[in-house]
C-alpha cells in the first residue's frame, strides 16, 4: 500500500498506538519507560503536523535530562535495514529517509535532544552516551 492513503493510515495508526501506551503504562510504577518512538515517530507525519504532534507528546509523555537522537544517514540507514531484512516499508526509500531525518532533526533541535553521529561503529556512539550520563 502506498500514496496518500496509505500515509494517512500510518499515522492513524500511529496515533492509536501511542494512545493505547500511555493509557497502559502512565497508571503503572515502572523503573524506566522509554517513549522516544513516540516523539521522534512524529517526523512520519506530513508537515507541519510533525511539530503539532511532537509538542502534544512531548508534553504527555515522560520525559528525560538524558534525551539522545541517534542520527545516521540516509545512505547508511538504508544499508542497515537491507542487511536486517529483505524488503523496505513504506517510509524506508533513501528519499523518505532523507525527509524523515531532516524533520527529526529539526524536531530534536527544538526538543533538547543530544545529537550523536551514528554513522560510526555502536562502541564509540555508546562510549558518547556514557560520556555524556556519566
Amino acid at each position: 500500500m502506498r500514496g496518500k492513503g496509505a500515509h494517512f493510515a500510518a499515522a492513524l495508526f500511529y496515533m492509536l498506538d501511542v494512545i493505547r501506551s500511555i493509557l497502559s503504562y502512565s497508571w503503572q510504577k515502572y523503573d524506566y519507560i522509554v517513549f522516544v518512538r513516540y516523539l521522534m515517530g512524529t517526523a512520519y507525519l506530513p508537515s507541519p503536523f510533525h511539530r503539532i504532534a511532537y509538542h502534544f507528546f512531548a508534553s504527555i509523555v515522560p520525559m528525560s535530562d538524558f534525551m539522545f537522537f541517534l542520527d545516521v544517514k540516509p545512505k547508511e540507514a538504508k544499508k542497515r535495514i537491507q542487511l536486517a531484512r529483505e524488503r523496505l516499508e513504506m517510509f524506508e526509500s533513501r528519499e523518505e529517509l532523507e525527509q524523515i531525518r531532516q524533520k527529526a532533526l529539526s524536531l530534536a533541535l527544538i526538543g533538547n535532544w543530544t545529537v550523536l553521529d551514528a554513522n560510526q561503529l555502536i562502541a564509540k556512539v555508546q562510549e558518547r552516551i556514557r560520556k555524556s550520563v556519566y
